[in-house]
């Protein structure tokens, strides 16, 4: 029981519990690691279980090293790896080639598996999945290997690559092309023009339309005409100056293979009478079209086709389309954030494991344009695209998942396999499962399985990649006969850190009660800094750190925590400026760090600042709606790992009139409010008590007038 001895007692019962489905909740700080670690030696110590039989999993690379790391410092007694550890000056490669050799000496250890649930879907295409898929795939994801790397499982283009050209391929249809063409214009140029619009000052161009030819005109029903004439290849004029008989003017369109006019007349039209005489006088055809024909589009291609057509000459010069470069010049960076969000769209339905047919009927029959065009551009590009992956053998991360999953359901006889060999299940970072992961971890278990979860709800952030809490708040529910031990101590926060960030969090409502206590009395009350502006707020944090550091914490034990990356970009000058070199970090990258003093900037409310909160946009509400109420918990939950990360000092940086809102659930109690900068008092100035002469200190005589000083 030597292992067992350095936990603390709801530790102990948490390694040696022996339920079939365990939640160990481990609140912030409170040995979740060690707990997971000790659990895996007890297993192996205590109760003589094969390695072989338990699989850990984790989320990340680094957290599968660490638990590795952790395995073995504590069998080697000779704290020879100890030592590998603390070297900062090894590479990276190094580091890996130490714990390698280290793992080999310890077959217990080496016998563990220990991966990332891409990791163990991975290995498991590769010994079985021949029948599912090639066992030879490739994977394909935001990066690419080197051409020499080709053989070693990485593909050598990514999946923007893939989907650019396939993009291409797919506009050598005229009709596609100019459709796609439409909605670049309509939802990326144009948006961004009609912004400036009405936001720059000064700005009186009113020709806010952008047309498939390139030209700007000045309302939506002269763009449907002008993109009408660019589709059926007929050359036109927009606004050209014509001066007939009595005065020059401008009509709308002129199509010179016709030899005729075309003016739209609508509620913002100038007086058509003088203009109509004009073109009488002179003898010029000229078409009126109404803005009323716009609200039917059959009736409006009817009317022009009507007008035009039958005026065009058989051998007329035709207006190009052009090819897919050309067409799309100067415009290529909305093409590719179009392909993006394609792209996310592909990851979220892979994620959530959703029907393409139920999220194409939803966007079918959604109300705005923008949303249905997007869909009927988007989701044939997806389907090329899943063709091709399989065509090349190519696989991303979610189609690991997901073709593991297919192939346990499809075979039985292989997850069994598996099911026979995996006695004992751990999974680490429970929060942030996702719905693929709990079906394939659903799939590994039988009801004698010992599945041991460890994880926080109040630390589950990444709920914009998909995970999804209420697997680890209703644990009870999705998981039957369950247990759940409370981790309740902080080991790393003092008292007035872990008692505020409790309140904080007890304002969510979804979540699982519990009180964390902290193992450290302090005294030392958060600081609340108010700053008139943004410079007020990096002068003290300069001149905070300066006096840390001038205490003697090292410069690694300082961390900025930040909301959004460019609220960090003034404290980066600030510090550069003061030849200060810190640990800055997004809260979400911070998860699972620690120093001694923690800063959190930028707290302040609204746009920009923290809580930071914006409804998705509705094209990705058709695959995953997104409530309010829960974005503003995540928000909290987000609060909540920034306030934790800290031992000893917390700084919380606001501006005055706009203090973010989580500021205000910290019990007054717990924090203390600075409104100003403390400066060096101001040395006293010593004058002559005769002639009040300004002198020096060490003076003893006044220089001006020779009284003596000593008195």
């Amino acid at each position: 029981m030597s292992h067992l001895s350095t936990l603390n007692p709801l530790q102990q019962q948490a390694a040696t519990s022996t339920a079939k489905r365990l939640l160990v909740l481990a609140g912030a700080g409170s040995g979740k690691t060690k707990t997971l670690i000790q659990k895996l030696i007890y297993l192996t110590e205590e109760e003589g279980v094969q390695a072989s039989s338990v699989l850990a999993i984790t989320f990340t690379k680094n957290a599968t090293n660490e638990m590795i790391d952790r395995l073995i410092v504590s069998a080697d007694t000779t704290g020879e790896y100890e030592k590998v550890l603390n070297n900062k000056q090894l590479t990276f490669l190094q580091r890996n080639q130490e714990r390698y050799r280290f793992r080999q000496k310890y077959p217990w250890i080496q016998r563990f598996t220990i991966r990332t649930f891409h990791s163990f879907c991975y290995t498991v295409l590769r010994n079985h999945g021949v029948q599912e898929f090639d066992n030879r795939f490739k994977l394909i994801g935001e990066t690419k290997a080197e051409i020499d790397d080709a053989n070693a499982g990485q593909a050598t283009e990514t999946n923007f690559e893939v989907m650019h050209r396939l993009l291409i391929e797919a506009c050598e249809n005229r009709e596609f092309m100019l459709r796609l063409k439409r909605y670049i214009i309509d939802y990326f140029v144009d948006r961004l023009l009609q912004q400036t619009a009405t936001s720059v000052p000064g700005f009186t161009d009113n020709r806010w339309y952008t047309t498939l030819k390139g030209d700007k005109v000045r309302s939506k029903s002269e763009q449907y005409i002008a993109d009408w004439l660019y589709r059926h290849s007929i050359r036109y004029e927009y606004e050209p100056k014509v001066h007939f008989v009595n005065f020059a003017f401008k009509p709308d369109f002129y199509i010179p293979d016709a030899n005729l006019f075309i003016e739209h007349i609508s509620d913002k039209s100038f007086p058509f009478e003088n203009k109509e005489r004009e073109f009488k006088d002179a003898g010029r055809l000229c078409f009126r079209t109404h803005e009323s024909m716009t609200s039917d589009s059959a009736l409006f291609n009817r009317e022009l086709d009507r007008i035009v057509k039958n005026r065009l000459p058989q051998n007329r010069k035709r207006i190009e389309i052009l090819s897919y470069e050309e067409e799309f010049k100067g415009i290529q960076d909305y093409v590719a954030e179009f392909l993006r969000m394609g792209i996310r769209v592909m990851d979220m339905l892979k994620v959530d494991n959703t029907d393409v047919a139920t999220v194409k009927a939803r966007a079918e029959a959604d109300q705005h344009e923008r949303v249905r065009e997007f869909y009927a551009l988007t989701l044939p590009l997806l389907e090329k695209y899943k063709a091709y992956c399989v065509n090349k053998s190519y696989l991303d991360f979610n189609d690991l998942i997901l073709l593991t999953i297919q192939l346990f359901k499809k075979r039985p006889e292989i997850v069994a396999r598996y099911r026979k060999q995996f006695r004992y299940v751990l999974v680490d970072e429970f929060q942030d499962v996702n719905n693929l992961q709990i079906e394939m971890l659903m799939l590994l278990l039988e009801p004698d399985t010992q599945l041991f979860c460890v994880g926080d709800d109040w630390q589950s952030i990444y709920g914009f990649r998909g995970s999804n809490v209420s697997y680890i708040v209703m644990f009870e529910k999705h998981f039957a006969n369950a247990e759940i031990i409370r981790l309740d101590l902080n080991y790393r926060s003092t008292a007035p850190i872990v008692d505020a960030s409790n309140e904080v969090i007890k304002h969510n409502k979804f979540q699982l009660a519990k009180t964390v206590k902290s193992s450290k009395p302090s005294d030392r009350k958060l600081n609340i800094f108010v700053g008139d502006h943004t410079e007020a707020n990096t002068a003290f944090a300069v001149q905070q750190v300066k006096l840390l550091l001038a205490e003697g914490i090292e410069e690694e034990e300082i961390l900025f925590l930040y909301r959004r990356t460019k609220m960090m970009t003034p404290y980066s000058y600030a510090f550069k400026r003061a030849g200060i070199r810190i640990n800055a970090k997004t809260i979400h990258a911070a998860k699972g760090l620690e120093a001694k003093v923690v800063f959190i900037i930028g707290l302040t409310e609204g746009g920009g600042g923290f809580p930071d909160i914006w409804l998705d946009d509705r094209i990705f509400q058709m695959i995953k709606p997104s409530q309010f109420d829960l974005l503003m918990e995540e928000e909290r939950r987000l609060f909540y790992v920034a306030l934790t990360r800290a031992k000893d000092q917390l700084f919380l940086l606001t501006e005055k009139g706009n203090e973010s809102s989580f500021l205000k659930e910290i019990p007054k109690e717990f924090a203390e409010r600075i409104t100003y900068i403390h400066r060096p008092p101001v040395e006293q100035v010593k004058l002559c008590p005769s002639c009040n002469s300004q002198l020096q200190r060490l003076y003893k005589f006044c220089p001006y007038c020779g009284n003596s000083l000593n008195a």
